[in-house]
């Protein structure tokens, strides 16, 4: 039998902790009219959730170079900070579940394609900076998901093996991801159906329908 400081819950940020996706569309708006690109509703459903690396290639409808994505990067997420900087608001029950489980004995990381600095602007808006031990983030990875690689780090950075990991999502993507990396998986329906989200070992409508001894239960 588990106990909390043998395990570990891996969060994805956005759909999970907030929702920023309508400020990552005005942002990619505003980005496409600066690059000469028309961003689209269409485009950015296809495209939201993954990492940078992969978004320009589809965008531009051409391979880059790396130096060139870096750079359309730097400017893009610094639009999106300047979107949602006085405006981050925690999705319902994420914050206590955090507290909660750390109180508890879990392990913490986060695992998201999103930049250090977005990541980090983020958490301490919501003033949750020192609750998570690890953050793995789109500099970290060469990898989107379903690639595991964002969790695997998550867990190799925390010690713990992924078999006693927890990943929460809120995309098909992500919960493919936890399941690639051997870890179980409990989804959020922000973003999806519970039908498209069904293959995780749970699927919630808030975060504040679930408490520490879930994730024991999941585990054991």
């Amino acid at each position: 039998m588990l106990s909390p400081d043998q395990c570990a819950v891996l969060f994805d940020l956005d759909g999970v902790i907030v929702d920023s996706k309508e400020a990552h569309f005005l942002a990619f708006k505003q980005f496409g009219e600066e690059v000469g690109y028309p961003f689209t509703r269409e485009t950015f459903t296809h495209i939201f959730g993954m990492h940078n690396n992969e978004i320009f290639p589809i965008v531009f409808g051409h391979p880059l170079p790396q130096e060139e994505i870096d750079k359309l990067s730097v400017r893009k997420e610094a639009i999106v900070r300047e979107m949602i900087r006085g405006h981050v608001a925690a999705l319902p029950g994420a914050k206590v579940l955090v507290r909660a489980l750390r109180e508890a004995g879990f392990h913490l990381a986060i695992g998201t394609s999103t930049p250090l600095a977005n990541v980090e602007l983020i958490l301490g808006e919501l003033g949750l900076q020192e609750e998570f031990q690890a953050i793995i983030s789109a500099e970290n990875v060469q990898e989107g998901k379903p690639h595991p690689q964002v969790f695997l780090l998550g867990a190799q950075a925390l010690g713990i093996p992924p078999e006693h990991c927890v990943v929460i999502e809120d995309a098909v993507a992500g919960v493919q991801a936890a399941h690639n990396g051997g870890m179980k998986a409990l989804a959020v329906t922000t973003n999806h159906s519970r039908e498209a989200l069904s293959k995780a070992e749970r699927v919630v409508d808030s975060l504040e329908e679930v408490t520490p001894t879930d994730f024991l239960k999941l585990l054991n």
